[in-house]
């Protein structure tokens, strides 16, 4: 009876059930609705740089309502310090900015009208999620200072005269118990840094005492992501009241867009994104006068698109996607105010250019010859596809996805799932059994690949509808027509951590980087990290409590081997079919680790798969005799 009174009370619905969270509470219950996901930094959208973002946006805000020309941002450990040169924050509202949600100037369009943050959201977030978080405001030759512990107010200091110049100086230490083994990687500041200062021209951040200052605004962001010998012409570079633009083509497939909005890199696109990509096609149509298919004339483009909206709304509190349909309140369309800039600004730069118009007909042409010539496979290869995909045996798919509509209700966590849908692309059936029965069936998918794909360096694009694991993958990512409608946030890599594994993983790589590099270029594609190792003591063995480490590196092993004294059992893990379901819940939980697939500026993609992925020439050899190691078992002497 008592048991089930229990299970009855469950289920109780009175008035002791309603409970009501301050702003501290609510920030640190749900942090996926404020920042998105939390992770440990192994990725550039984990939530450590969205708390330096929400700190550095408001620096931003500054000189974009000109005040103070330099931001410094210093990284010593875990040790976060943001320094700008504004006009800081009013010394009696201090304490009130940085810990009353709703608080704050940016909601007086007049003082802030092009802002990032509007909500009054965002230092709060890091104040909540901080184990340490401290504000200096400083005004004409007054301080004032405030100290706080996880959103909790610890020292509040009077005002007092200073010497500095005026602005506001944040320090801050990322909460270990939300942010479980993070670290700071300084290639994923960096990007974040520069795209700041291309949209700031004129804008000087010291990180770590490292300078990056842009002169030419969106122009120098495309540079930098493109090889001068791999575009089709120069880069075309217009810029008018509340927008900038820069577009060229290279011969890849798939498109490469970089949209942004007062600011703030929108990863996810939305209003203005789509209103840029008609309205590109629609001024081309009219240039050539030619109804080109709307494919054709996106194939290989690389572009960045900025805007200045005043309110904007975006999608969730982490303004990864704009879902402002105007400019202004009231204003015109955020749709025709893009079609108006383009089917102006382009058409002349074309008229003007006549060398630039020839390159980018011809590359349109090249588009349309290649999609004519697929067209046969390709209509036979989706119907194949469409009848697999109702049984698709390859994939285990998840609930939420990327492109999913978002409720009008519960809207925030359902962005916060969003950010966390992942597919697992693996080998073999033991390793995609222990990986399918270990997921999280909510945001975690399964695809499963049936021996070495093919090595598909060199080939055209009919390759990946012929080969029908090619076609069903790029069926089961949606990436067919672009990133525009991406069903998973996280493409992993999950493969064997032998020599066949990483043969596989090569495969992949070169897939991805051969048809869809925007994919690697946007940051999707990771590589899961497996342990290698399993150490434990056992029972009767040593003394005390049981314990079991995981490890991912020779070096791990020794230091766990140490740890857990005389002869611990050691397990070598040679597949992923040899870590059971439970064990594997660990590897692809929260303590996930993942080795993002970057393309560093500079490089080249054909080259670099040449050289890797080609014949077999004598430099590769000389290389992999040069970098060959071999690792031994070292003995341990225990305690």
């Amino acid at each position: 009876m008592a048991k089930e009174k229990e299970t009855t009370d469950l289920f109780n619905y009175d008035e002791d059930s309603i409970k009501s969270l301050d702003w501290k509470e609510h920030i640190r219950l749900r942090p996926g609705m404020y920042i998105g996901k939390l992770g440990d930094g192994s990725s550039p959208d984990d939530g450590i740089y969205v708390l330096v973002k929400e700190v550095m946006d408001n620096c931003i805000d500054e000189f974009a309502m000109g005040h103070g020309k330099t931001v410094e941002l210093t990284i010593e450990g875990k040790t976060v310090t943001v320094r700008d040169y504004g006009r800081g924050i009013p010394l009696g509202k201090v304490v009130d900015v940085v810990s009353k949600v709703n608080t704050g100037a940016k909601f007086d369009s007049k003082a802030f009208q092009k802002s990032v943050g509007l909500n009054g959201v965002g230092t709060k977030a890091v104040n909540a999620l901080s184990n340490y978080f401290k504000v200096t405001a400083v005004r004409e030759g007054k301080e004032k200072t405030a100290e706080f512990e996880r959103g909790f107010l610890i020292k509040e200091y009077k005002e007092a005269k200073t010497a500095e110049q005026n602005g506001t100086l944040v320090t801050f230490i990322p909460d270990e118990s939300v942010f479980k083994n993070f670290k700071f990687h300084p290639e994923f500041l960096e990007n974040q840094i520069w795209n700041y200062c291309f949209l700031n021209a004129g804008l000087k951040i010291v990180f770590n005492g490292k300078s990056f200052v842009s002169k030419n605004g969106l122009l120098d962001l495309l540079q930098r992501k493109t090889n001068e010998d791999e575009i089709r012409y120069p880069i075309i570079h217009l810029s008018g009241n509340d927008i900038e633009v820069a577009i060229s083509h290279t011969n890849e497939y798939g498109e490469d867009i970089y949209s942004f909005v007062n600011g703030q890199h929108t990863t996810q696109g939305g209003t203005h994104q789509q209103a840029f990509r008609e309205a590109y096609v629609k001024t081309i149509r009219d240039f050539f006068k030619k109804d080109y298919d709307a494919s054709d004339i996106r194939t290989g483009i690389v572009a960045a698109v900025s805007v200045r909206v005043i309110e904007p709304v975006f999608e969730s509190q982490t303004k990864t996607k704009l879902g402002s349909v105007n400019v202004e309140p009231e204003g015109q369309s955020m749709r025709q105010f893009v079609m108006d800039f383009l089917g102006k600004e382009l058409d002349n730069y074309l008229h003007k250019n006549p060398a630039t118009a020839e390159g980018l007909k011809k590359r349109i042409e090249q588009s349309e010859r290649e999609r004519k010539e697929l067209s046969g496979i390709r209509k036979l290869a989706n119907e194949r596809a469409k009848k697999a995909n109702l049984h698709n045996k390859k994939l285990r798919d998840c609930r939420y996805h990327l492109n999913d509509d978002a409720p009008a209700k519960g809207k925030e966590e359902f962005v916060a799932k969003q950010k966390e849908t992942t597919i697992f692309i693996t080998e073999g059936d033991s390793a995609s059994g222990s990986i399918t029965k270990a997921r999280n069936v909510e945001t975690q998918a399964v695809f499963s690949l049936r021996g070495k794909p093919l090595n598909c360096f060199g080939l055209t694009k009919k390759v990946v509808y012929e080969n029908e694991e090619f076609n069903l993958l790029q069926h089961a990512l949606n990436i067919e027509e672009g990133l525009e409608e991406l069903r998973f946030n996280n493409v992993v890599i999950a493969t064997d951590a032998d020599v066949d594994g990483m043969h596989i993983r090569l495969l992949l790589m070169t897939f991805f980087l051969q048809f869809f590099p925007d994919l690697v270029k946007h940051e999707k594609v990771y590589v899961l990290e497996t342990p290698l190792f399993r150490v434990r003591n056992l029972p009767g063995r040593q003394a005390g409590k049981q314990e079991t480490i995981y490890c991912f590196s020779e070096q791990e092993k020794q230091a766990a081997m140490k740890k857990l004294g005389t002869k611990p059992e050691v397990t070598r893990f040679k597949g992923l079919g040899e870590i059971s379901p439970d064990e594997f819940g660990q590897f692809i939980g929260g303590g996930m680790r993942k080795q993002l697939m970057r393309v560093e500026e500079g490089e080249h993609i054909q080259q670099l798969l040449e050289y890797y992925m080609g014949k077999n020439t004598p430099d590769r050899q000389e290389f992999i005799i040069n970098n060959l190691k071999v690792e031994l078992d070292t003995p341990v002497e225990a305690n």
